[in-house]
């Protein structure tokens, strides 16, 4: 199960980096990139910290799914500027929330500590995202007033508890994901953000007084 669900958070992620590269009109090999950072970024990062073999090094069988999943949707989605922009969001959310909670899973399988495995889990789910937005030049998701990386840690919290407490592990893997998905996707059909944190400076304020 949890390899099954890793090749769909893979495909997700791959199929949301591929939709931002149509949107900024990027050639075949950028959509190729953008899907392959964004996919396997998060995961990358995380084993390179637990000093564990790189996921996709050990079995390359991730980066033909990445690839496949470029190649259909150059295929079949030709114009990627009529898909909503709310379809991007929502991939997003599954491979945030699906990888979000694997990754707490794998550093908790290797002996990390608690507080260390949900951080690795949030790594996991934010940080293919962060670099794909980056190379778009777009101010990443979970830098702005969008619960991102609360859903993310919400996944994990959810996993590491319903362990504790004696349930299997895919019980616990499956609310978990859910529980992570149902914030993140309430928070983008409701549109709701946490507050920003705003200095105006002194032109600003002086504007103001005027």
């Amino acid at each position: 199960m949890l390899y099954w669900l890793d090749l769909f958070g893979i495909v997700v992620f791959a199929l949301s980096g591929a939709l931002m590269a149509g949107r900024y009109q990027l050639d075949p090999f950028g959509v190729v990139v953008l899907a392959a950072v964004t996919a396997i970024g998060g995961g990358t990062i995380r084993d390179v910290i637990l000093d564990t073999p790189v996921f996709w090094v050990a079995s390359p069988i991730y980066l033909y799914v990445i690839l496949l999943t470029a190649i259909l949707t150059i295929l079949f989605i030709r114009r990627p500027t009529r898909i909503p922009k709310r379809f991007l969001l929502i991939s997003d959310a599954f491979g945030l929330a699906l990888f979000a909670v694997l990754g707490t899973e794998k550093a908790l399988s290797l002996g990390s500590s608690i507080t260390v495995a949900i951080v690795m889990g949030m790594i996991t789910g934010v940080a293919g995202g962060m670099i794909r937005d980056v190379l778009c030049n777009v101010i990443p998701l979970i830098l702005r007033q969008e619960i991102y990386a609360l859903a993310a840690m919400l996944g994990g919290i959810l996993f590491i508890g319903l362990q504790t407490i004696g349930f299997t592990e895919n019980v616990s893997l499956i609310v978990a994901i859910v529980g992570a998905l149902a914030l993140r996707l309430a928070a983008i059909y409701w549109q709701v953000s946490l507050p920003a944190f705003n200095i105006a400076d002194q032109q600003q304020a002086g504007s103001k007084n005027d």
